[in-house]
């Protein structure tokens, strides 16, 4: 059991990534995505998707998202991109009940900060059960196309958001997307697969939560924020 902690009395702003941090890690959510962006670059330069995938992964690492690579490199269209990537069924994904209800029961805004777009960001958390209950949605397109975990990105987000960090929270299953919020003093909750969901993830992705930058870790957001109770010590 998550035992409630002081931090969190200042918190009034509650901010949640949505890829595999809003639904579970072992949904086949994102590898549909993942599998799109693989035949859009196979699609672009006519090679096998055998071959692309080390490119794709290495512009997700360099840049954030393979969207930026892409971008830069070779003047992809982001809206044709993003549009394509994110024509996928989200039938797979269930209504959860309860996490909305204890999102619902979190005092102060809620919102969503994604390096996907904002209408996959909406059909997602519609799907789910919760899209009614975040005051606005910050994507890739709102940054500029500057992915986290670049500085940029967060900056762009609290200003255009008129967001103060130190009295935010931020849950992400990234921990290099921790590092930026953390600096800036926001309260970070690494938000890892359960023990059961077996998952192929990159090395990098992979994270034990014990990097000084990661306050809080948890493999059940739902049972995470149903702890944060008013704290009376």
């Amino acid at each position: 059991m998550i035992i409630p902690h002081p931090r969190f009395q200042q918190i009034d702003t509650w901010v949640f990534d949505l890829d595999n941090t809003l639904y579970p890690h072992n949904s086949d959510l994102w590898p549909k995505i993942d599998a799109r962006i693989t035949l859009f670059m196979m699609r672009l330069f006519g090679i096998d998707a055998l071959s692309l995938r080390a490119l794709q992964k290495h512009y997700y690492l360099r840049y954030g998202t393979t969207l930026r690579g892409l971008m830069l490199e070779h003047g992809v269209n982001a809206a044709e991109f993003l549009e394509f990537v994110h024509d996928v069924d989200r039938s797979s994904l269930q209504t959860n009940h309860s996490l909305a209800q204890a999102i619902a029961n979190l005092p102060g805004r809620k919102l969503i900060l994604t390096n996907g777009s904002r209408e996959h960001a909406i059909k997602t958390a519609q799907q789910i059960g919760i899209s009614h209950l975040f005051e606005d949605i910050f994507d890739i397109v709102a940054a500029n196309f500057i992915a986290k975990p670049a500085a940029q990105a967060y900056e762009s987000f609290f200003a255009q958001l008129n967001i103060n960090p130190r009295r935010a929270a931020l849950f992400e299953d990234l921990d290099r997307n921790l590092i930026v919020p953390h600096q800036h003093g926001m309260t970070t909750i690494l938000v890892t697969p359960s023990p059961d969901q077996s998952l192929e993830r990159e090395d990098w992705e992979v994270s034990n939560g014990e990097a000084a930058h990661i306050d809080f870790v948890t493999d059940d957001l739902t049972s995470f924020l149903q702890a944060l109770q008013p704290y009376d010590g």
